[in-house]
């Protein structure tokens, strides 16, 4: 009996100290998913609110792209130069959500207004604790990026209609210095880094544009209009993507040979655009036409299909797997407005 009794109470106790270990587990689990999503509201802050100058490399695929930004906070105005350093010469200057762009080949300023505010190294567009809703967010290892050192982030999908994320953040100010999206066999097929970085004593001068005098520089505005696209309806987007935006805008065809006057030929486009706060999907409708052949094509991240519907040819384009952006594509449906 006193044996029996012994045993009873050793299981007991045995029973007690893994239940406490799991509620230790669980509890240092949780606190790791607060921390993780307090580095990336730094993330976000450090991107809108520092000062800062570098150059960073953008890969995509066998696509290798080299740019400098230079960010600087001015009371409540938000200044950014961003220079394009390989192949044509590109500069975008953004004053707060306006941006012109610099073409000088055609001595051309294009002139729009900002659409989305997720562009590296600011590259989170919802609070943390929805991205948590469809990401497993954790801390991982420490490293050192461009001379500094960071703390590095895992975002692991909870499905497989998304890419996964490692993000790299200055340990000291949150500034992102690197991001990778990854797919299901854990290789990066898209990353951002930064290569040369400097953080405060930022010179007004750094975000003057490099063409001081444009006069005689032909100037377009970029025509974007919110519409109502409800007759179009597009079933089968991930969860957690939501629609942020409905819009038409004017494209420039340059693949169409010029108009006389030598302006390239212009066509209407509609969009409407879905996010989950890190991926972007969209979907453009124009006018059908027999010339374009239908088909998917992928760039590192990107997804792309073109197809016909009905009178109308729809290009999607999205941050996500293929399988999720053919599952888009074959839920998009169309039912005039009466």
């Amino acid at each position: 009996m006193r044996r029996t009794l012994g045993f009873l109470k050793f299981v007991v106790a045995l029973s007690s100290l893994i239940a406490f270990s799991v509620h230790a587990e669980n509890h240092v689990a949780a606190e790791s998913r607060r921390d993780a999503q307090l580095w990336l509201k730094r993330i976000q802050s450090a991107a809108q609110k520092l000062n800062y100058s570098g150059t960073f490399v953008y890969q995509q695929g066998n696509l290798v792209r080299t740019s400098r930004i230079t960010h600087l906070l001015d009371g409540k105005n938000e200044i950014e130069k961003l220079e394009v350093l390989d192949g044509q010469s590109r500069e975008y200057i953004r004053n707060n959500d306006e941006i012109i762009c610099y073409v000088p080949e055609s001595r051309t300023l294009l002139v729009e207004k900002r659409g989305t505010k997720d562009i590296f190294p600011a590259i989170l567009a919802v609070n943390p604790s929805e991205l948590a809703e469809q990401y497993d967010i954790r801390k991982g290892e420490t490293g050192r990026v461009a001379g500094f050192d960071s703390q590095s982030l895992l975002l692991e999908p909870k499905d497989r209609l998304r890419y996964g994320y490692k993000l790299w953040a200055e340990r000291h100010t949150g500034l992102l210095l690197r991001a990778q999206t990854i797919n299901d066999r854990g290789e990066a097929v898209e990353q951002i880094t930064f290569t040369q970085l400097s953080i405060g004593n930022i010179d007004r001068n750094q975000v003057k544009p490099s063409f001081a005098n444009t006069r005689g520089w032909r100037v377009e505005n970029a025509v974007m209009h919110q519409i109502d696209l409800s007759g179009w309806s597009v079933k089968g987007v991930p969860p957690g993507f939501r629609k942020i935006r409905e819009m038409r805008r004017i494209l420039s065809d340059v693949s169409a040979p010029p108009q006389a006057n030598g302006q390239p030929v212009e066509r209407e486009v509609s969009q409407i655009v879905f996010s989950d706060g890190l991926a972007a999907i969209s979907v453009f409708i124009e006018p059908g036409t027999k010339s374009r052949t239908e088909g998917s094509v992928q760039q590192g991240a990107m997804n792309i299909v073109g197809k016909r519907q009905g009178e109308f040819w729809l290009t999607i384009i999205g941050e996500v797997p293929s399988n999720a952006i053919q599952q888009v594509a074959n839920s998009i449906e169309f039912k005039p407005n009466k």
